[in-house]
């Protein structure tokens, strides 16, 4: 039996497959922390600052008792009606539901398919790219952690301490084993992560008044820097800047936005991050020959 499996394990196919089904399987539960996450820090906050005040207790964000990650079970927004497990397969789910409760025919976001299938396929993706090695082990967990934190910026233009410090530490610790980057360059990076965005941060505001960027995207450059190494900062900074300004014009121009809405960053340093943690060397290699360096 044990050989068999062995045998399987070593199957590419069979391999990458499982990985598939395992984004898949996290892309799920990262939706919900997308979701409830921001929620429950809103709810703990509240609780605080009722408490400071000594003022009575009221929960005013109207949600149940109780509310983490684990509960209340899944259940339809619109009717309460609770989602039976059959319903709740990431993908498959929302194409034979097709994208409606299967109670009260309300629309399911297309948001929780896209996340999900989006895991799935960074998650191959990353596989191929490190092969069965502790390197996809640890590049995953990274994987997971930037969806997550982009999505929460997107919807609330928050990036969550509680994702970003443990995450940064675990980064740390990696480098102890070299395998994405060495311990020097890896807090040499966490440091000039979060420096150089504040110091760009505070210049900004400086001159115009107005506050460019949260501290959370200081962290999240942190994090990245502690992941990969401080030789990485420039290419990553550089990425996600390009990224924005073309999103960012392109909004104004053509969706007609505000240009004084506010634009969460924490997308863009993402994105360029992971991009980073799979051909950082060659992008990095691309771009100082381009400038003849």
């Amino acid at each position: 039996m044990m050989e068999q499996l062995n045998t399987l394990l070593n199957t590419p196919t069979f391999f990458i497959s499982l990985i598939g089904i395992i984004g898949l399987i996290v892309g799920s539960f990262l939706n919900v922390v997308i979701y409830r996450l921001p929620l429950m820090m809103q709810r703990a906050w509240q609780k605080e600052c009722q408490e400071y005040l000594q003022i009575e207790s009221s929960n005013s964000t109207e949600l149940p008792s109780p509310f983490n990650l684990a509960l209340p079970l899944s259940h339809c927004p619109a009717c309460n009606a609770a989602i039976k497990p059959y319903q709740n397969i990431p993908v498959l789910s929302y194409i034979f539901l097709k994208g409606k409760c299967a109670n009260c025919k309300a629309s399911i976001s297309l948001r929780y398919p896209a996340v999900e299938g989006l895991t799935a396929l960074t998650s191959i993706i990353v596989t191929l790219h490190f092969g069965a090695t502790t390197a996809t082990f640890f590049a995953l967990i990274l994987t997971w952690t930037l969806i997550t934190l982009s999505f929460i910026d997107i919807d609330h233009q928050l990036l969550p301490d509680n994702i970003t410090q443990p995450i940064l530490w675990l980064g740390l610790f990696v480098s102890l084993f070299g395998i994405f980057t060495k311990t020097d360059a890896s807090i040499i990076g966490t440091i000039a992560g979060y420096l150089s965005l504040w110091l760009v941060y505070h210049v900004f505001k400086l001159i115009t008044g107005k506050e460019g960027m949260g501290y959370g995207d200081f962290k999240l450059l942190a994090l990245l820097g502690a992941w990969l190494g401080w030789h990485y900062l420039p290419l990553i900074i550089l990425l996600s800047s390009l990224v924005g300004a073309v999103l960012g014009f392109s909004m104004i121009i053509y969706a007609k936005q505000d240009h004084n809405t506010p634009i969460p960053f924490g997308p863009y340093l993402a994105t360029a991050g992971w991009l980073a943690l799979l051909w950082g060397d060659s992008l990095n290699q691309f771009y100082f020959s381009a400038f003849g360096l």
